[in-house]
């Protein structure tokens, strides 16, 4: 009797203990996202959040927040990251690149022969270098993957074609001084502080003359109702990146365990994303085409103009990284 009374207060030891555990809330974090919803990089968004709640069995639950609800520019959602007020943004690496110069080195003018080629590149040993960087810069925020971005190239109320047709324009640019150095050797001037869901606004308002951006966004914001010109220049073909907050997951209480899974998770959002992407840069572009848009492709003399005015870049940004860089131009050869 004895023995069987020691008996059930084990088995009640053990229920209770089972239940304690499975009655812990979950640990509920925030993406912030400045794209639509059924964009490409919030579809990964939420295939992540999806992901990660499964692996740790609903210990990890993230909610995203699209369309720019949480943060309207990816800047804010960055500085809000390092002060652990958001645990994860999906971001161009642009601004990234503030905090990490490196990231520069794989998002020079014309760096890039195709997707292919950069894609190669970030699947390389140079990609995963970056992303460690990004974690080891101080800056408090985690390199978790990549995402495509496809090309970014210029739309404007006015016909370019070349350099020369971007001076005295006003072009919205991403916050980062490269791409705003990228606007004045061409005789532009640089508009910054213009999130993406503002640019349609601005340009009807005559307060730019254009911006720079891919196929999907072009098409998505509506921007290309505003500004019918765009020139497939492909200047930049800038990555996006999904990062992480070490002070939102350590305030949090994220076990090391947790964001080894979370980090796997991220890795397997990628060929989702990049999936995802080339579906609506087909849409977008048929979509824009269909609109009656002038659509212009630069011939391989004004290709010429467009490079050789990024000599400047090179020059400044890419000191210190010239191994890099020829080792990403071989890889396109």
């Amino acid at each position: 009797m004895k023995k069987l009374s020691i008996v059930l207060l084990i088995l009640v030891a053990v229920v209770g203990f089972a239940f304690a555990e499975g009655s812990k809330e979950a640990k509920v974090l925030k993406l912030s996202e400045v794209h639509v919803d059924g964009y490409p990089t919030t579809m990964a968004d939420l295939e992540f959040a999806r992901l990660v709640e499964e692996k740790t069995q609903g210990r990890v639950k993230i909610e995203v927040y699209s369309n720019g609800t949480l943060y309207g520019e990816e800047t804010g959602a960055i500085e809000a990251m390092q002060i652990g007020d958001c645990a994860f943004a999906r971001v161009s690496a642009s601004p990234v690149a503030n905090y990490v110069p490196a990231l520069n080195a794989i998002q020079l003018p014309y760096l890039y022969v195709s997707a292919d080629h950069m894609w190669k590149v970030l699947n390389s040993e140079v990609g995963q270098g970056m992303l460690d960087a990004v974690e080891a810069s101080g800056s408090g925020l985690i390199g978790l993957c990549w995402y495509d971005s496809g090309s970014r190239n210029f739309y404007t109320t006015t016909s370019v074609k070349s350099p020369a047709d971007l001076k005295g324009l006003k072009i919205r640019m991403q916050n980062n001084t490269m791409m705003c150095r990228l606007v004045e050797l061409m005789g532009g001037t640089p508009v910054t502080g213009i999130g993406p869901n503002e640019i349609y606004g601005a340009l009807t308002q005559g307060v730019i003359d254009g911006a720079e951006n891919n196929w999907p966004t072009y098409y998505s914001k509506g921007d290309y109702e505003a500004a019918k010109f765009f020139c497939l220049d492909a200047h930049t073909r800038v990555p996006e990146i999904l990062l992480g907050s070490a002070a939102a997951l350590k305030k949090a209480g994220i076990t090391d365990k947790d964001i080894a899974i979370i980090k796997e998770c991220a890795k397997k959002t990628q060929e989702y994303e990049i999936a995802q992407w080339k579906a609506m840069e087909d849409t977008a572009e048929k979509a824009v085409r269909a609109n009656g848009n002038t659509i212009y492709t630069p011939s391989a003399a004004e290709m010429k103009q467009f490079q050789d005015a990024m000599a400047p870049i090179y020059a400044e940004y890419g000191k210190g990284y010239e191994d890099i860089i020829a080792k990403i131009q071989a890889m396109g050869k």
